[in-house]
């Protein structure tokens, strides 16, 4: 789990320089539409269009990567968890019976 903290870090990183370079193009555009120049509007736009498809292309990566890594780590704690319940099975039902009783004593507080 912890060789997933530098690349999570390095993502959140490149994230937020997409979505400034994004931004500061927008900002332009906006800027661009103060004076009444058809030329500099146009290529801004092309610009601002590119910058956005390429930062939603990225994030669509990104979202599909972190997506398939969280699948992968909630399977591979599933399976733990069910090896630890096949090889203590008596600990497993005290820990059940446990919880079952914590969660009786909540539900009957209210």
């Amino acid at each position: 789990m912890a060789s997933h903290a530098p690349r999570t870090s390095e993502s959140t990183q490149q994230l937020r320089e997409d979505l400034n370079q994004l931004t500061q193009t927008i900002e332009e555009l906006v800027n661009a539409t103060a004076d009444d120049s058809r030329s500099n509007i146009k290529e801004l736009r092309e610009r601002a269009e590119k910058r956005l498809k390429d930062t939603r292309e990225r994030l669509e990566t990104r979202g599909e990567r972190i997506y398939d890594e969280a699948r992968d780590s909630v399977t591979q704690q599933a399976d733990a968890c069910d090896r630890y319940v096949h090889d203590n099975p008596w600990t497993s039902i005290g820990i059940g019976a446990g919880v079952g009783v914590v969660i009786g004593m909540l539900i009957g507080r209210r």
